[in-house]
């Protein structure tokens, strides 16, 4: 993914392309309230990748996590059989790529998108406008659309909204505000893949997703980038939002001021 300098706003469409005729998106006040992450007493964030999913519930203050699950479990997760104020699901897709405004065209997302990452023939490309950034996200949700449809389609919210899908760098950008550090380090880890963003300050320095077959390895992607950088994870807090193992936080600890789960 190319990685750009950028500055401060707010999104309110997304886009899906098939080929080159865009179909909008228009999104309604529940949709753009969910997607800006308003706190509410009762909501559900699940991850979804090729492998499985996990979920997160805050129920009037308090949170629990699941844990990585395999996907036959979803029919019979009691969780899914419940109705939430608020419902996000995100996909752990390599196929991502986050360009400046003013060099985004929505006529040509596709092979913007095509230009960093390998698309297959029936790939589609979509877009969500990241003001806060001056930024564009374009991304693909064709890797495990099956299982995140199906999801999606089986956990509602109380006025019986469907979630909409997008992609965990999404939602990793938009988690940067709850980071309190200066040095806000976002990451995730699934299928072989990292997904990564750094932000010294206000100014998003990465957004990046790494081929990383082993934990050891997306260790490796992560202390490069910051050595690029020049941060000293000894002075840093490392935010995953997918779950770790007890090996690998305690790997993490070894060289950040800490480690947390987002």
């Amino acid at each position: 993914m190319r990685v750009f300098r950028w500055a401060v706003s707010v999104h309110l469409t997304t886009t899906q392309v098939t080929g080159s005729s865009p179909i909008h998106f228009r999104l309604d006040g529940r949709e753009a309230k969910e997607l800006m992450f308003q706190k509410t007493d009762n909501g559900i964030s699940i991850q979804v990748s090729l492998s499985g999913y996990s979920f997160k519930i805050a129920d009037n203050g308090d949170e629990r996590s699941s844990g990585w699950l395999s996907p036959e479990h979803i029919f019979t997760t009691p969780e899914f059989q419940k109705r939430y104020d608020s419902v996000r699901i995100s996909l752990m897709t390599h196929k991502v790529a986050l360009v400046p405004e003013h060099f985004f065209n929505p006529v040509e997302i596709r092979q913007l998108l095509a230009d960093t990452v390998r698309l297959s023939d029936g790939d589609q490309a979509e877009f969500i406008r990241m003001p806060q950034f001056g930024a564009v996200l374009l991304f693909s949700n064709n890797i495990g659309e099956t299982l995140s449809r199906m999801i999606s389609q089986t956990v509602f919210t109380t006025d019986g909204y469907q979630a909409r899908i997008l992609p965990e760098m999404y939602y990793m950008l938009e988690s940067m505000s709850e980071c309190n550090d200066y040095n806000k380090i976002i990451a995730s880890y699934a299928d072989s893949y990292l997904h990564l963003a750094v932000s010294p300050g206000k100014s998003l320095q990465i957004a990046n997703v790494f081929k990383a077959p082993d934990f050891t390895t997306a260790e490796y992607f992560i202390f490069n980038t910051m050595k690029k950088l020049q941060l000293n994870p000894e002075v840093s807090t490392i935010s995953f939002r997918t779950p770790l193992d007890a090996e690998q936080e305690m790997s993490l600890y070894r060289y950040f001021k800490a480690v947390e789960q987002l």
